[in-house]
């Protein structure tokens, strides 16, 4: 599904970020990007999203070289990302109500964002999501798990097939941290989504991703790829399996420090 080939980007008057960076990642597998703060996770996030373009090399999604924001590439911010002044119901459909000017294409216009068909979608994503008692409040009213939550229906709504995350859970506490994760993953198994989350945390990288890239700091030009096949099972975070993989990883940063 992507697939990088020489990618490289750096900030204007700043050194590399990536060098000739390759990469490839499948329909349907669940990757984290692991590294420490400023080693570029968040940027190699937004070069996937089609918010920043490389310096040299291409980026391809589906086939198509990536020039700009792909409509059905969902991105979920560390901040959650919500408008403060909409409740949780308009947040969820800020989406909806974008693409009834262009359609999902940048070309064909959509069905009016009020719509039954999109009503019906938007119940249904709020059932599924424990939201259904919180449509009508507004963010500063919603605990963090549920705020997240809200990031997460507004990005189903837009039926996305690419979920990529930007360290989504790192301000949560564990029992809420514990619940999103597992929602994420049943989340992809239902939706058959692609995930992409970027963590700097060992635990979440060895319980989120099925396939880790490790970065260091920069510049980045041969990460460390690690399979991490049961990641996602239940009670993975129990069994010794997913804290040989927690060893694995921490001696993987500690060598690349």
């Amino acid at each position: 599904m992507i697939v990088l080939e020489s990618v490289s980007f750096a900030y204007p008057e700043h050194d590399p970020v990536f060098v000739n960076l390759n990469w490839e990642v499948a329909r349907g597998e669940a990757w984290a990007v692991l590294g420490p703060s400023g080693c570029g996770k968040t940027t190699l996030l937004y070069l996937l999203a089609g918010l920043r373009h490389p310096t040299s090399g291409v980026i391809r999604i589906d086939d198509q070289e990536q020039t700009g924001p792909r409509p059905r590439t969902g991105l979920i911010l560390q901040d959650y990302g919500l408008l403060p002044w909409a409740t949780a119901y308009k947040n969820v459909t800020l989406g909806l109500q974008i693409r009834r000017f262009y359609g999902p294409d940048g070309k064909h216009v959509m069905l009016p964002v009020h719509h039954p068909r999109y009503e019906c979608l938007c119940s249904t994503i709020f059932l599924r999501l424990s939201l259904i008692q919180q449509e009508y409040k507004y963010p500063a009213q919603l605990s963090g798990g549920q705020r997240q939550r809200v990031a997460i229906a507004r990005t189903l709504a837009l039926n996305p097939d690419l979920l990529l995350m930007d360290e989504p859970f790192s301000s949560l506490d564990a029992p809420t941290r514990e619940s999103l994760q597992n929602l994420t993953f049943e989340l992809r198994a239902e939706e058959d989504l692609t995930t992409i989350i970027v963590t700097h945390a060992i635990e979440e990288a060895a319980i989120l991703g099925e396939k880790i890239m490790i970065l260091n700091q920069p510049p980045n030009y041969q990460p460390v790829f690690i399979k991490n096949p049961d990641a996602g099972q239940v009670d993975y975070r129990h069994r010794p399996a997913y804290y040989e993989m927690c060893t694995k990883l921490r001696q993987h940063l500690e060598v690349n420090q």
